[in-house]
Protein backbone atom coordinates (compact mmCIF):
# COMPACT_ATOMS: atom_id res chain seq x y z
CA UNK A 1 0.00 0.00 0.00
CA UNK A 2 3.12 2.28 1.13
CA UNK A 3 4.25 1.81 -2.26
CA UNK A 4 1.79 3.29 -4.00
CA UNK A 5 2.55 6.65 -2.80
CA UNK A 6 6.67 6.00 -3.61
CA UNK A 7 7.86 8.40 -6.50
CA UNK A 8 8.64 6.26 -9.93
CA UNK A 9 11.48 6.58 -11.91
CA UNK A 10 9.99 7.45 -15.26
CA UNK A 11 13.23 7.83 -17.06
CA UNK A 12 13.10 4.19 -17.88
CA UNK A 13 10.90 5.18 -20.43
CA UNK A 14 13.26 7.76 -21.84
CA UNK A 15 15.95 5.15 -22.14
CA UNK A 16 13.22 2.87 -24.17
CA UNK A 17 13.08 5.89 -26.43
CA UNK A 18 16.17 6.52 -26.67
CA UNK A 19 16.97 2.77 -27.79
CA UNK A 20 14.41 2.29 -30.40
CA UNK A 21 15.44 5.58 -31.82
CA UNK A 22 19.22 4.00 -31.95
CA UNK A 23 17.39 1.03 -33.09
CA UNK A 24 15.75 3.03 -36.60
CA UNK A 25 19.25 4.27 -37.28
CA UNK A 26 20.93 0.85 -37.43
CA UNK A 27 18.02 -0.31 -39.39
CA UNK A 28 18.45 2.58 -41.95
CA UNK A 29 22.22 1.94 -41.99
CA UNK A 30 21.30 -1.85 -42.74
CA UNK A 31 18.83 -0.75 -45.49
CA UNK A 32 21.91 1.48 -46.93
CA UNK A 33 24.44 -1.37 -46.51
CA UNK A 34 22.51 -3.22 -49.03
CA UNK A 35 21.70 -0.42 -51.04
CA UNK A 36 25.53 0.27 -51.15
CA UNK A 37 26.83 -3.26 -51.80
CA UNK A 38 25.58 -3.26 -55.63
CA UNK A 39 27.41 0.07 -55.78
CA UNK A 40 31.13 -0.07 -53.89
CA UNK A 41 31.75 -2.60 -51.26
CA UNK A 42 33.82 -0.07 -49.51
CA UNK A 43 30.48 2.08 -49.50
CA UNK A 44 28.53 -0.85 -48.10
CA UNK A 45 31.59 -1.21 -45.33
CA UNK A 46 31.50 2.24 -44.42
CA UNK A 47 27.51 2.09 -43.98
CA UNK A 48 28.47 -1.08 -41.54
CA UNK A 49 30.78 0.67 -39.59
CA UNK A 50 28.23 3.36 -38.74
CA UNK A 51 25.98 0.38 -37.67
CA UNK A 52 28.82 -0.76 -35.46
CA UNK A 53 29.00 3.57 -34.15
CA UNK A 54 24.94 2.75 -33.71
CA UNK A 55 25.08 -0.22 -31.77
CA UNK A 56 27.78 1.14 -29.17
CA UNK A 57 25.46 3.43 -28.44
CA UNK A 58 22.90 1.48 -27.87
CA UNK A 59 24.94 -0.83 -25.42
CA UNK A 60 25.35 2.31 -23.11
CA UNK A 61 21.92 2.92 -23.12
CA UNK A 62 21.43 -0.62 -22.13
CA UNK A 63 24.36 -0.47 -19.17
CA UNK A 64 22.61 2.72 -18.11
CA UNK A 65 19.36 0.65 -17.51
CA UNK A 66 20.18 -1.86 -15.97
CA UNK A 67 22.26 0.49 -13.49
CA UNK A 68 19.25 2.44 -12.83
CA UNK A 69 17.40 -0.82 -12.57
CA UNK A 70 19.26 -2.11 -9.38
CA UNK A 71 18.98 1.83 -8.03
CA UNK A 72 15.77 2.41 -7.91
CA UNK A 73 13.48 0.96 -5.54
CA UNK A 74 10.36 1.84 -7.29
CA UNK A 75 10.08 0.74 -11.20
CA UNK A 76 7.21 1.95 -12.93
CA UNK A 77 6.84 -1.73 -14.73
CA UNK A 78 7.95 -4.86 -12.94
CA UNK A 79 11.68 -5.29 -12.94
CA UNK A 80 12.04 -8.53 -14.90
CA UNK A 81 9.87 -6.73 -17.48
CA UNK A 82 12.17 -3.86 -17.70
CA UNK A 83 15.04 -6.52 -18.21
CA UNK A 84 13.01 -8.14 -20.52
CA UNK A 85 12.48 -5.40 -23.08
CA UNK A 86 15.48 -3.64 -22.94
CA UNK A 87 17.36 -7.12 -23.46
CA UNK A 88 15.42 -7.76 -26.04
CA UNK A 89 14.96 -4.75 -28.03
CA UNK A 90 19.38 -4.81 -28.04
CA UNK A 91 19.08 -7.62 -29.48
CA UNK A 92 17.41 -6.46 -32.27
CA UNK A 93 20.24 -3.88 -32.88
CA UNK A 94 22.63 -6.64 -32.40
CA UNK A 95 21.53 -9.26 -34.72
CA UNK A 96 21.47 -6.28 -37.35
CA UNK A 97 24.88 -5.41 -36.97
CA UNK A 98 25.74 -9.34 -37.19
CA UNK A 99 23.84 -9.60 -40.29
CA UNK A 100 25.62 -6.59 -41.64
CA UNK A 101 28.96 -7.57 -40.26
CA UNK A 102 28.82 -11.02 -42.39
CA UNK A 103 28.11 -9.02 -45.71
CA UNK A 104 31.69 -7.56 -45.17
CA UNK A 105 33.21 -10.55 -43.48
CA UNK A 106 31.89 -12.97 -46.33
CA UNK A 107 32.40 -10.48 -48.99
CA UNK A 108 29.56 -10.32 -50.32
CA UNK A 109 29.76 -8.35 -53.71
CA UNK A 110 25.36 -7.90 -54.45
CA UNK A 111 22.89 -7.73 -52.72
CA UNK A 112 20.27 -10.12 -53.86
CA UNK A 113 16.59 -8.61 -54.66
CA UNK A 114 15.49 -10.61 -51.47
CA UNK A 115 18.24 -9.07 -49.35
CA UNK A 116 16.77 -6.28 -50.19
CA UNK A 117 13.52 -7.13 -49.53
CA UNK A 118 14.60 -8.77 -46.15
CA UNK A 119 16.34 -4.83 -45.34
CA UNK A 120 13.12 -3.11 -46.06
CA UNK A 121 10.91 -5.59 -43.78
CA UNK A 122 13.00 -5.42 -41.14
CA UNK A 123 13.11 -1.45 -41.31
CA UNK A 124 9.16 -1.47 -41.38
CA UNK A 125 9.65 -3.63 -38.24
CA UNK A 126 11.62 -1.59 -36.42
CA UNK A 127 10.07 2.09 -37.12
CA UNK A 128 6.55 0.03 -35.22
CA UNK A 129 8.46 -1.13 -32.46
CA UNK A 130 9.55 2.84 -32.10
CA UNK A 131 5.86 3.59 -32.62
CA UNK A 132 5.00 1.04 -29.76
CA UNK A 133 7.61 1.89 -27.18
CA UNK A 134 7.27 5.08 -27.51
CA UNK A 135 3.10 4.95 -26.23
CA UNK A 136 4.69 2.53 -23.37
CA UNK A 137 4.52 5.73 -20.67
CA UNK A 138 0.78 5.77 -21.05
CA UNK A 139 -1.31 2.38 -20.18
CA UNK A 140 -4.31 4.23 -22.00
CA UNK A 141 -2.36 3.77 -24.93
CA UNK A 142 -2.97 -0.41 -24.24
CA UNK A 143 -5.35 -0.52 -27.66
CA UNK A 144 -2.74 1.35 -30.35
CA UNK A 145 0.15 -1.02 -28.97
CA UNK A 146 -1.46 -4.06 -29.14
CA UNK A 147 -1.96 -3.03 -32.80
CA UNK A 148 0.97 -1.99 -33.41
CA UNK A 149 2.44 -5.49 -31.83
CA UNK A 150 -0.13 -7.47 -34.50
CA UNK A 151 1.63 -5.26 -37.18
CA UNK A 152 4.88 -6.42 -36.46
CA UNK A 153 4.25 -10.38 -35.83
CA UNK A 154 2.51 -9.63 -39.84
CA UNK A 155 5.81 -8.42 -40.61
CA UNK A 156 7.66 -11.41 -39.43
CA UNK A 157 5.44 -13.75 -41.08
CA UNK A 158 6.05 -11.96 -44.71
CA UNK A 159 9.64 -12.57 -43.94
CA UNK A 160 8.88 -16.26 -43.29
CA UNK A 161 8.06 -15.95 -47.11
CA UNK A 162 10.96 -14.11 -48.53
CA UNK A 163 12.90 -16.53 -46.95
CA UNK A 164 11.02 -19.62 -47.52
CA UNK A 165 11.28 -18.38 -51.95
CA UNK A 166 14.74 -16.78 -51.22
CA UNK A 167 16.32 -20.71 -49.94
CA UNK A 168 14.16 -22.02 -52.73
CA UNK A 169 15.63 -20.04 -55.55
CA UNK A 170 19.13 -20.53 -53.86
CA UNK A 171 19.38 -24.32 -54.23
CA UNK A 172 17.44 -24.15 -57.36
CA UNK A 173 19.41 -21.08 -59.10
CA UNK A 174 22.75 -20.80 -57.38
CA UNK A 175 25.37 -22.54 -58.56
CA UNK A 176 28.40 -21.54 -56.86
CA UNK A 177 28.50 -23.34 -53.48
CA UNK A 178 30.35 -20.78 -51.36
CA UNK A 179 28.21 -18.29 -52.52
CA UNK A 180 25.63 -20.60 -51.68
CA UNK A 181 26.62 -20.79 -48.30
CA UNK A 182 27.19 -17.37 -47.84
CA UNK A 183 23.77 -16.02 -48.64
CA UNK A 184 22.09 -18.56 -47.00
CA UNK A 185 23.51 -17.43 -43.91
CA UNK A 186 22.63 -13.77 -44.39
CA UNK A 187 19.50 -14.53 -45.33
CA UNK A 188 18.82 -16.39 -42.25
CA UNK A 189 20.32 -13.67 -40.01
CA UNK A 190 18.30 -11.17 -41.63
CA UNK A 191 15.03 -12.81 -41.00
CA UNK A 192 16.11 -13.26 -37.33
CA UNK A 193 16.04 -9.40 -36.94
CA UNK A 194 12.36 -10.08 -37.66
CA UNK A 195 12.09 -13.33 -34.90
CA UNK A 196 13.92 -10.73 -32.59
CA UNK A 197 11.57 -7.37 -33.16
CA UNK A 198 8.44 -10.17 -32.66
CA UNK A 199 10.05 -11.25 -29.26
CA UNK A 200 9.63 -7.36 -28.55
CA UNK A 201 6.19 -7.38 -29.74
CA UNK A 202 5.40 -10.55 -27.11
CA UNK A 203 6.94 -8.81 -23.91
CA UNK A 204 5.20 -5.97 -25.16
CA UNK A 205 1.90 -7.60 -25.48
CA UNK A 206 2.79 -9.00 -21.94
CA UNK A 207 3.27 -5.49 -20.22
CA UNK A 208 -0.32 -4.12 -21.50
CA UNK A 209 -2.23 -7.17 -20.13
CA UNK A 210 -0.08 -7.75 -16.39
CA UNK A 211 -0.75 -3.70 -16.41
CA UNK A 212 -4.27 -3.48 -18.15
Amino acid sequence: MFGRFMPREVKFFDLFNAHTKEIVRGADALVAVMAALNQSQAAAAAHAETLDTIEGRADKIVDETMAMLHATFITPLDRDEIHQLIKHLDDVLDTMQDAAGTVTTYDIRRATPEAIRFADIIRASCQVVAKAVGMLHNMNNGPAILEACKEISKLESDADVVLRDAMSKLFREEPDVRELIKLKAIYELLETVTDCCKQVATILEAIILENS
